[in-house]
């Protein structure tokens, strides 16, 4: 499992210099880090906007178990990657989340 990001400025370091891929029911920011290529770094956010708390943790743990599932099966070296939950992300299917995180991977130009 790819490590995690949890200081404030990893999160607004990827915001600033990274790509963004804008899905329905997420946002994704990649930065590439030459420094560490072999290393993959993941961060999770919802904001207020996507509900209670029950909501946003339940929408961060879709993130965390689909962005799992598709770095395993391709993993994104040398990047950090933020994804940012919208308001769909705790109710959508499973399968289209997967789906949404993967295009958005390549999109964002962390994976081919």
């Amino acid at each position: 499992m790819p490590s995690r990001l949890k200081r404030r400025a990893e999160f607004l370091r990827a915001a600033r210099e990274g790509r963004k891929a804008a899905g329905r029911n997420l946002v994704l920011q990649a930065l590439p880090r030459p420094d560490a290529p072999a290393e993959t770094r993941l961060g999770f956010t919802a904001t207020k906007k996507i509900g209670n708390a029950v909501t946003r943790n339940r929408a961060k743990r879709r993130m965390r178990a689909a962005a799992r599932l598709v770095l395993e099966a391709s993993p994104a070296p040398g990047h950090d990657i933020v994804l940012i939950a919208r308001d769909g992300t705790a109710t959508c299917p499973f399968p289209s989340l997967l789906e949404e995180v993967s295009a958005a991977l390549r999109r964002a130009g962390a994976r081919p």
